[in-house]
């Protein structure tokens, strides 16, 4: 039996989650077949099988995460027989692979001898003497029976013991899980451990539980949920980059009503130009008058590298946790097409679909927080940037324009920022520079 091994997926990635099998435990399988889907810390996969074979085990449980080059499915090649090599049919008691080890050692030294001699022209002096053959054992069998090719099996016993009732494994399994201090607790309010019902880890009983069935207060409830693939991924990315990173944020809030209106005028024949897709139309003017806002701080060698080109990222909140898929198409594509290939990228990510290319290489990053209907936020920056832009919802309130007070669609626009790459006066730079694109569609002609 031979292991295949969890491979490289890809983009340094160094583990994945089981999510479902697609084979079980002496299924037969071919070459390219699904053998399970994983997830990785950028989207879900199946991975397919390296060899045609019978699978002897499977190294892992649904939702176990594994190491790359990890034990992940035992193999059995299956290997058609060839004729008239005298296998014995598994039927008969003496499976072909125990049949298969014991042909070189069917033969006797007798047998051996007369080619021995005929090769040293009939067995002169000169010829060196024949050397015992040694005869080959299979663990737990005995010698090859004479004749035969098949090893004799070594009778085995095994002790017999009558059947008393429960054992201490199966007693122990049913009584109630609790700690000495939550039993004598019970005891002092006469509560039947049998009749509660615990909420602790692995069904644990607790002071809560026995309480809330004493009628001396609530329990306390909890459900775990392991943190895995994306999410996973999403934590320690998070975390890496709130200790890292000095963060700092700047605010505005921009009457966009005008950029709306263009907007909504603009639709032709079904297509048309969202809103975010607008907002990034506005970074690369505001990025040639702020370079640092599209640049990586490099710790190691203390020093700052500005990117060349401004690669947006769209933050994606997904059922899995947050993706950010990169959108290097910003200069190629005009209004609609940027929207409906920032909306493909959304439905690929919350189906898991995304490549690995697909989930790299952005520069800055995007985030709509204001689909959610909240004003605003202030976002924690992905790893290897130096800003992140936050929209809030547009939202309609009286607004002074003109010098009159009027009802006008604003949105308020947060910028946070690494204080390593940005100071707070090129941060607001950049972040005004992107508001005032977004009042006035009309200054893209003249940045």
């Amino acid at each position: 039996m031979s292991d295949f091994r969890l491979p490289d997926l890809g983009e340094g990635l160094t583990e994945a989650t089981i999510v479902s099998w697609h084979v079980a435990v002496g299924d037969e399988v071919t070459l390219n077949q699904a053998l399970a889907e994983v997830e990785t810390a950028k989207a879900l996969v199946e991975l397919p099988s390296p060899r045609a074979g019978r699978i002897r085990a499977l190294h892992a449980e649904e939702g176990e995460t594994l190491a790359v080059g990890a034990p992940l499915v035992g193999f059995e090649e299956i290997a058609a027989p060839e004729a008239g090599t005298g296998q014995d049919d598994p039927a008969d008691g003496h499976p072909a692979d125990e049949a298969a080890t014991a042909p070189s050692a069917a033969a006797t030294p007798s047998d051996e001898a007369p080619a021995a001699m005929s090769s040293t022209g009939g067995g002169g002096a000169d010829a060196p003497p024949a050397r015992p053959e040694r005869q080959q054992v299979l663990v737990g069998y005995g010698p090859v029976l004479p004749g035969t090719g098949r090893p004799r099996r070594r009778p085995r016993s095994f002790p017999t013991e009558p059947y008393t009732g429960r054992s201490e494994e199966e007693a122990a399994r049913e009584r109630p899980r609790a700690m000495p201090p939550v039993r004598r607790r019970a005891r002092d309010l006469g509560v039947d451990l049998a009749r509660v019902h615990g909420s602790g880890p692995g069904g644990r009983i607790l002071r809560a539980d026995v309480d809330s069935h004493a009628g001396r207060g609530p329990a306390r409830t909890s459900t775990r949920t392991p943190v895995t693939g994306l999410r996973r991924e999403t934590a320690r990315a998070m975390t890496d980059s709130a200790f890292t990173a000095p963060h700092a944020s700047v605010h505005v809030t921009v009457d966009v009503t005008d950029t709306l209106e263009r907007l909504h005028r603009t639709e032709r024949d079904g297509r048309r130009t969202s809103f975010l897709a607008a907002v990034c139309r506005a970074l690369p003017p505001a990025v040639a008058r702020t370079p640092a806002a599209n640049a990586h701080f490099d710790a190691e060698a203390a020093a700052i590298d500005v990117f060349a080109q401004v690669v947006p990222g769209i933050a994606v909140a997904t059922e899995r946790g947050l993706v950010v898929a990169s959108l290097p198409e910003l200069d190629t594509l005009d209004g609609p097409g940027l929207t409906a290939r920032i909306a493909e990228l959304a439905a690929r990510a919350r189906e898991g679909t995304l490549t690995p290319q697909e989930l790299t290489g952005s520069t800055l990053t995007v985030t709509n927080v204001g689909v959610f209907g909240v004003h605003g936020g202030t976002p924690i920056l992905n790893p290897g940037q130096s800003t992140i832009l936050a929209l809030g919802a547009v939202r309609t309130q009286p607004w002074e324009h003109r010098g009159e007070v009027a009802l006008r669609e604003v949105v308020t626009l947060t910028v946070s920022f690494d204080h390593r790459v940005l100071d707070g006066a090129e941060a607001s730079r950049f972040l005004l520079d992107v508001a005032e694109v977004l009042a006035d569609p009309a200054l893209l002609l003249t940045r």
